[in-house]
């Protein structure tokens, strides 16, 4: 069949003048191509006609008056996509207008209960393998310099790749954290002594009293108002610690003040960062804190053990263990430092306060749990009672405290 290429003015003998036809759809097509009738000009544009369909359509949309006189809009409206009601906002998708969502978006809890794990493990394994270099190497403010020194290699590697990018530090901001950094010095240092000294579920046990020091010098110190309800929660926390204590059978005093030393120095560094509040990130924030630290850490560690160590501490660990097992295990222990408190931060800041503090009490129960199996040590009923009752009150104490801070941002948000 002939097909006929017909112009809008030709008539042909035996046929009538073909009209243009209006007509109304309601077709999902017929929606993209609206038949408001365009302005002069507009249809010439068009194309011809073949028997009453258009050839290369122009995909006209109404447009105002100022648009449709002007030649480079009315081209740029051309061949535009349309977009029906069923479709979705989202573009690029590949089926159903869905968009792409990938795993970390589309399980949260996921991932977030891996952060979680992980800071459990690295924390584990840390006390676990702290706890065994001591048992043939006890020099807690040299092993305490290696913990920091590690972490600090590890941040500044980290820098030279760019993963994180260094934040830029001035005088200022130093001064805000030398305060801070001196406190974890202190604590840190502390810490160790205590785990070098007695058990390490005894020292966590000592350290379960850290909420009931935070309490006070909010009181005394900040001038903060302590609710009734928090001061009874730590009830608990003070009995458990004095009945495990009573008759933890590797306690001494060098261990137990240690760790109430260490109670009191994460105290005031937790006050002092309130006052150190900063716009940089936790990652860069933590390696500034970790490189003051440990200059504050070396002069003590040579002071007290420096003499020690080349008469007779190095070469001693060396022929229990052999010089390579002595290299890897300080520098694990200071890899495994540095990374569970690195994940801890990026845990702590992916949840609400109550189920950070959850958190930090089932982290202590883990430790104390898994350290009492690994090193086999023998606790008594009471001190095994005690620790429960220490850490039933920390949990109490946690909850009360993280609806208070729930409750004081939604208050800032209305």
């Amino acid at each position: 069949m002939e097909s006929r290429v017909l112009s809008g003015s030709t008539t042909i003998h035996g046929l009538p003048r073909l009209r243009r036809l209006t007509t109304t759809t309601t077709s999902p097509v017929a929606a993209c191509f609206p038949t408001t009738r365009p302005t002069t000009g507009a249809v010439a544009d068009g194309g011809n006609l073949v028997w009453g369909r258009q050839l290369r359509p122009g995909i006209l949309f109404e447009a105002s008056p100022a648009t449709a006189l002007s030649p480079v809009t009315k081209r740029e409206t051309l061949l535009r996509p349309c977009r029906t009601a069923a479709s979705s906002p989202a573009e690029g998708s590949d089926s159903g207008g869905e968009a792409k969502v990938g795993f970390l978006q589309k399980y949260p809890a996921l991932v977030t209960g891996f952060f979680f794990f992980m800071w459990y493990l690295l924390n584990v394994i840390f006390n676990i393998l702290n706890k065994k270099i001591y048992n043939y190497f006890p020099y807690p403010y040299f092993v305490s310099v290696i913990h920091l020194f590690v972490g600090v290699v590890y941040c500044l590697v980290s820098w030279g790749v760019g993963l994180p990018k260094r934040a830029p530090i001035d005088s200022n901001l130093l001064k805000l954290l030398i305060p801070v950094a001196i406190c974890h010095a202190i604590g840190h240092i502390t810490s160790n002594v205590s785990f070098a000294a007695v058990a390490v579920s005894f020292t966590h046990t000592i350290k379960a009293l850290e909420p009931f020091f935070n309490a006070a010098a909010s009181q005394f110190v900040l001038g903060q108002q302590i609710p009734l309800t928090l001061w009874l929660s730590l009830a608990p926390v003070v009995l458990g610690v004095s009945m495990a204590s009573l008759t933890e059978l590797s306690f001494n005093w060098t261990g137990f003040i240690s760790a109430m030393i260490s109670n009191i120095s994460f105290t005031y560094r937790s006050i002092y960062s309130k006052k150190a509040m900063t716009d940089m990130d936790s990652t860069n924030l933590y390696a500034y804190i970790s490189i003051i630290a440990l200059i504050c850490c070396i002069p003590p560690a040579i002071i007290l053990e420096g003499p020690t160590l080349v008469k007779t501490g190095f070469s001693d660990a060396i022929a229990k263990v052999g010089l390579t097992k002595f290299i890897s295990d300080l520098f694990w222990v200071g890899m495994f430092y540095h990374l569970y408190n690195q994940i801890a931060t990026n845990t702590l800041e992916r949840v609400a306060p109550l189920t950070h503090a959850v958190g930090n009490v089932l982290k202590r129960v883990f430790v104390i749990g898994f350290t009492i199996l690994v090193f086999g040590n023998k606790i008594s009923t009471q001190t095994g009672i005690g620790t429960v009752i220490a850490i039933t009150g920390v949990a109490i104490y946690s909850y009360i405290k993280a609806q208070m801070e729930e409750e004081k941002r939604k208050g800032k948000a209305a």
